[in-house]
């Protein structure tokens, strides 16, 4: 059994929670600007001070209104300020906080809702109030439920009704909890069966902080260090790099729509950025179909090459088997600098120096395209059960196709079966009323993780794949279906990609058509639009993505290439509840969803 240790570097005082981060930012500088809101076109900075005004105002609201410490309140919204603003006055009210996605249906709001006995719910808009509202009705009593967006004055009435509460009385509650109590319950994803409460104390959102801080200074601890959160703060993993940037000072924006994104990038200029793997798939497969469509295809290709050529040299120098990219190397990759990267790097604002990937697998190649152009990827990795991230690579120090060593505080360990498994300051204390489940998924003081990895000499982990999701053909060949999936997805008209062929005598797919790379296919070939469901069965299509398995086909052995694809008459996405809220593949879900499609590629 091999393992990596990585030994804490920092640690909270005893009796301390996460709300004395917060604290620690405004006794350091009041008015030092922890946030930037988007208001009317412009950002707006706020300060520590207000940041803490707002988050005891709201506070002292929640007490007052009968939040007692222990009580769990629900929160359903988008990314927004005002989300940061109920997470800080939740734990400042000694409350616990349980995220819920803006996308959930009345069935999942109700049991998150009953499961966690939450007390009131905090919702984005009416829109949101509606669900909520329907999945009351199978609760035993109504919970009260405040809006956001400002329409209700929701936020406004609980604050008014605080201020009957004093600042002692506050504090008294502020300090009630200690480093062991729950902060948040964190219902799972969902990708197999009812989701799980995972409990996140508070001990494991400020540790992993303050850790992860010192574990990336120069990210982290530049004065001018600044992100913009674009992911669902519903997300474990979100929220955790907010606490994060509080604990470094970094000035954090949000932006929650997509189509305002690349705007919001050029606007607010960030240094770094958290990214999940489709950003990075869908930002190269647009260039690339721009490219060759402008009649740049040529251009765009050989700088892709170079990018990925001269960020494998250095990799390899950085690993000891290489001697970096020579001469001729630099100079390619200089000359495509000035006609190729200056415009994709201003895709990310034009300012960002690292990206952080997680919440799946990233193909390396991307990471290698991407690093050579200069947005440097550092990926890493973790769950729900870890707080998010348990491992990451390091500026200076990062081997693509790994997901980096662990954190401060963290021992990763790697099972005879080749499980990984996991201890730290992360892990949660367990799940929320379900002992079944302690003991499944705990052993030895370890997570056991269920995905499959290996650790190399210096204590890099590398991620192979689910043990779940390992296909075993009727010939007896593993295979992994990431990888496939990853290389299918590069294609601009292939949104996702379903690897099957699990007792089977040999590899298919199941392919489902992105609608926007579809339209800018057909423009570019001069033909008329049509929907994905015409698209499926056109021959010229079905060519196009023949070509898209042949270049994956290319990087697995014969026994491991897809012999036959089917085309989906639709996409699989989140609205229809075959990916989840963070964009992960629900195979089992597609898997029973599709049985008949799959069934007729071994017909």
């Amino acid at each position: 059994m091999r393992e990596a240790v990585t030994e804490l570097l920092a640690a909270m005082p005893a009796g301390s929670n996460i709300t004395d981060i917060l604290v620690a930012q405004h006794q350091r500088d009041p008015q030092q600007a922890l946030y930037a809101v988007k208001r009317n076109g412009a950002w707006s900075d706020v300060s520590a001070a207000e940041l803490l005004g707002e988050v005891t105002a709201l506070a002292k609201g929640l007490m007052a209104s009968g939040v007692d410490a222990g009580d769990t309140i629900a929160v359903m919204s988008k990314t927004r300020f005002e989300w940061t603003v109920v997470d800080l006055a939740g734990w400042f009210a000694g409350a616990v906080v349980v995220p819920i996605y803006e996308t959930s249906s009345p069935l999942q709001v109700q049991w998150i809702l009953q499961d966690s006995a939450a007390t009131m719910v905090f919702v984005e808009d009416a829109a949101k109030a509606v669900v909520v509202r329907q999945a009351m009705s199978g609760l035993p009593a109504e919970l009260p439920v405040y809006q956001l967006d400002g329409t209700a004055d929701g936020l406004a009435r609980l604050k008014a009704a605080g201020s009957a509460v004093t600042d002692e009385e506050l504090e008294l509650r502020r300090t009630s909890r200690g480093m062991q109590d729950a902060a948040s319950l964190v219902y799972t994803s969902g990708t197999t069966g009812r989701p799980r409460g995972c409990i996140i104390s508070h001990g494991n959102f400020a540790e992993l902080a303050v850790n992860v801080v010192e574990f990336l200074p120069d990210i982290l601890k530049r004065p001018d260090a600044k992100s913009l959160m674009f992911l669902p703060l519903a997300h474990v993993l979100a929220r955790a790099v907010q606490v994060i940037c509080l604990a470094g000072g970094v000035k954090m924006g949000h932006t929650s729509s997509m189509a305002e994104l690349i705007e919001d990038l050029a606007s607010y200029q960030p240094t770094f950025l958290l990214v999940v793997p489709r950003v990075f798939e869908k930002v190269y497969a647009t260039a690339r179909q721009k490219a060759h469509e402008g009649g740049k295809g040529r251009i765009f290709d050989a700088a892709a090459q170079a990018a990925v050529a001269y960020s494998q040299a250095r990799d390899a120098q950085a690993r000891g088997t290489g001697s970096g990219p020579g001469l001729a190397l630099k100079a390619r990759r200089a000359l495509f600098n000035k006609l190729v990267y200056g415009k994709l790097r201003a895709a990310f604002g034009g300012q960002v120096e690292y990206t952080v990937s997680g919440a799946s697998a990233l193909n390396p190649m991307l990471a290698h395209f991407f690093t050579g152009i200069g947005v440097p990827v550092l990926e890493g990795y973790g769950l729900t059960e870890s707080t998010a991230p348990a491992a990451v690579n390091l500026p200076g120090a990062n081997r693509i196709g790994t997901v980096g060593l662990p954190l401060p505080g963290t021992s990763i360990r790697i099972a005879d079966d080749g499980e990984v498994l996991i201890k730290g300051v992360g892990i949660t204390p367990g799940y929320h009323n379900n002992e079944a489940a302690n003991a499944e998924f705990f052993r030895d003081g370890y997570f056991c993780t269920g995905d499959v990895g290996t650790l190399d000499d210096d204590g890099y982990l590398t991620i192979t794949g689910r043990k779940k999701d390992l296909l075993v053909t009727a010939g007896g060949k593993n295979v992994a279906p990431g990888p496939l999936e990853d290389a299918l997805r590069e294609h601009r008209l292939v949104s996702q990609a379903v690897v099957v062929g699990e007792g089977r005598p040999f590899i298919g797919a199941l392919v489902s058509l992105d609608e926007e790379g579809l339209a800018g296919w057909l423009a570019a070939a001069g033909r008329s639009p049509m929907d994905l469901a015409a698209a499926a069965e056109d021959p010229a299509v079905r060519a196009e993505l023949q070509q898209a398995v042949d270049h994956a086909n290319r990087l697995v052995s014969r026994a491991e290439q897809i012999r036959k694809f089917h085309v989906l008459r639709q996409d699989l996405t989140e609205a229809s509840g075959h990916l989840t809220p963070s964009l992960k593949l629900k195979r089992m879900t597609v898997l029973e969803d599709f049985a008949g499609q799959i069934d007729g590629l071994y017909s």
